[in-house]
């Protein structure tokens, strides 16, 4: 199992799999529509014998994938052996730290930017960081200036996991978006955000429309 790790790793690393290096392997196959796997090597080292020739390399097909394979070994062998020795406990222990610390905090900013950028957009209002004050006194991340008042937004990024227990995240914050208001006049809105096939979106979408309330309630008490 380990071996095909490595196999994997440095096979993908070089670029040895890519169509310009193997062919386009996946659509020959669905050309080819093999009933055995004779059908599809025969079919393959033909293709691949016309995909030689016009890269002008002169190698049977038996004889370039038997070179690829070679390339790979040195490539383990000579590249990444040496890489594996010069790792220091120090740069495991460090790796670790920057996982657990660094990226995981550098992703967890990038995906409040991403919702509040897309709040931005959809409520065509300017959004502004909070100053830290309010992040420590109201947990407020961002808000809307409206005339002389004020709407706080919190963005909150969840997992699936969560999703049962948001009530407990409002329960919890809901006093200190009421101080918010009481001081500032506009309220104070949870924005969750959600991971979902690698993109980030509004969890609860329906937000939007309150907040939309918000500023044009904030807006009539001027006039």
């Amino acid at each position: 199992m380990a071996k095909e790790w490595i196999l994997n790793v440095a096979t993908n690393r070089w670029g040895l799999n890519k169509k310009d290096r193997v062919g386009p392997v996946s659509q020959w196959i669905r050309e080819c529509d093999p009933k055995s796997i004779e059908d599809w090597e025969g079919y393959y080292y033909d293709k691949l014998k016309r995909f030689l020739e016009e890269k002008g390399i002169n190698l049977s097909p038996e004889e370039y994938v038997e070179s690829l394979g070679k390339i790979l070994f040195v490539k383990i062998t000579e590249v990444i052996h040496a890489e594996v020795e010069d790792v220091t406990e120090y740069d495991c222990v460090q790796y670790i730290y920057n996982l657990v610390i660094n990226r995981t905090y550098d992703g967890y900013i990038t995906e409040k930017r991403t919702v509040y950028e897309e709040l931005q957009h959809r409520l065509n209002v300017k959004i502004e960081p909070a100053p830290d004050e309010w992040d420590r006194l109201y947990n407020v991340d961002f808000y809307i200036k409206v005339n002389d008042k004020y709407i706080g937004l919190q963005i909150k990024p969840i997992t699936y996991e969560q999703t049962p227990e948001l009530y407990k995240w409002k329960d919890w914050l809901s006093k200190t978006h009421v101080d918010f208001e009481k001081k500032y006049g506009g309220k104070v809105f949870i924005i969750f955000s959600i991971k979902r096939d690698g993109r980030k979106e509004i969890y609860n979408p329906d937000i939007i429309g309150k907040i939309e309330d918000e500023i044009q309630r904030l807006k009539a008490l001027k006039s």
